[in-house]
């Protein structure tokens, strides 16, 4: 399978790339860390201002039309540099909204998303057992329209969303919904996350909501197979800056007159992570292709996913291990590359959570939501 990218692409990669490390300096990342938002506005502003926001989106919303292979190499990008933008969030939720959004949804939401002036929050995990596929939300139809109760856990950078996609279980199965962020019924609760990103616990009662996409349509599934392989671009991308650390460090230190990189409990500790990270890159360009071929999209995401979570963290752990005492320094920078991919591993569910659900689709063949 060739996974070759094309000139556009290679353009993305490299613009981001410069953006990316241009802004998110160490001494940057202390700052935001510290602020009121734990975002760095000025950056996403730069990608706004650099169109990167767009292009993911159709021509016709104002982007590039690069889709999920555009998305994973910004959310890889911005791994390798920990940047604290909510950009996998922000993008899942306005390709759905592109992908299953009726013609006054788009127009109505689209253009915000692209140049970075408003943002759309997915908020997709529960409290308890319930996976993010089996909402215990709930959304009922009346007289005046749809109407949602229930509680969402640790919704991704709220600040700044005008907007919070959601998954609702109805009679007809899980759909996803609309629901203006400052809406009648909304409770919002500040959470910390891992990361140091600012999340959100969302109640929900009786909030007035918008459909997005018709039932049976697959909606659901798809949004959380991108969201899926989304993440396991940003920790694909985190895999590789920590990497990029341990190499740097161990390259310099010595022990004995020699360079630590020289040992051999070393170097197998590094071999193992590179390992994982091609496996990683491997399984989440398998999963790319299959979302834009729209063939077995969710078991090749499950399976990137599962990569990304049980890779990504024993990458970070043991790059972490190699540096010793200065790898929990939070004065030294590697120490965000282990606090990222911990926090990403446990994002829509842990590594065991993705078999269970991987042995599910390859059980039944997963149904349409």
């Amino acid at each position: 399978m060739d996974f070759s990218l094309g000139e556009e692409l290679e353009a993305v990669r490299e613009l981001a790339r410069e953006i990316f490390t241009d802004r998110a300096t160490p001494e940057r990342l202390r700052t935001v860390e510290t602020s009121a938002t734990r975002v760095d506005q000025q950056l996403w502003d730069d990608l706004a201002a650099a169109g990167l926001l767009g292009v993911v989106l159709p021509e016709e919303a104002g982007g590039a039309g690069l889709g999920p292979a555009g998305l994973c190499l910004l959310l890889e990008e911005q791994g390798r540099c920990v940047a604290p933008v909510p950009l996998w969030s922000a993008l899942v939720a306005a390709m759905a909204v592109s992908a299953h959004g009726s013609a006054r949804q788009r127009a109505a939401l689209l253009p915000s998303a692209v140049d970075g002036s408003a943002r759309i929050a997915p908020a997709l995990e529960e409290f308890g057992p319930a996976g993010p596929d089996a909402p215990l939300t709930t959304a009922t139809h009346g007289a005046d329209g749809w109407r949602i109760s229930g509680t969402k856990a640790a919704v991704p950078s709220p600040g700044g969303a005008g907007h919070v996609l959601l998954t609702a279980a109805t009679g007809a199965g899980p759909r996803l919904f609309l629901v203006a962020a400052d809406a009648a019924g909304l409770t919002w609760e500040e959470a910390e996350t891992t990361s140091h990103d600012l999340s959100a616990h969302l109640g929900l009662d009786g909030a007035a909501a918008e459909a997005l996409g018709d039932p049976g349509s697959g909606a659901v599934r798809w949004t959380l197979d991108l969201a899926s392989v989304a993440l396991a671009a940003v920790q694909l991308g985190v895999a590789q800056g920590a990497l990029r650390h341990a190499a740097g460090h161990l390259a310099q230190r010595e022990q004995f007159g020699r360079p630590l990189a020289t040992f051999q409990a070393v170097r197998h500790q590094l071999a193992d992570c590179y390992i994982d990270i091609e496996a990683m890159r491997m399984t989440l360009w398998q999963a790319v292709t299959a979302l834009e071929d729209g063939e077995g999209a969710t078991r090749a995401a499950l399976v990137a996913k599962w990569w990304a979570t049980e890779g990504g963290a024993n990458v970070v752990h043991r790059v972490q291990h190699v540096h010793g005492g200065i790898g929990v320094d939070i004065d030294y920078p590697v120490h965000r590359h282990f606090l990222w991919g911990r926090q990403l591993a446990t994002t829509l569910g842990g590594a065991g959570a993705d078999l269970f659900r991987l042995g599910e689709e390859l059980a039944h063949g997963g149904a349409a939501s």
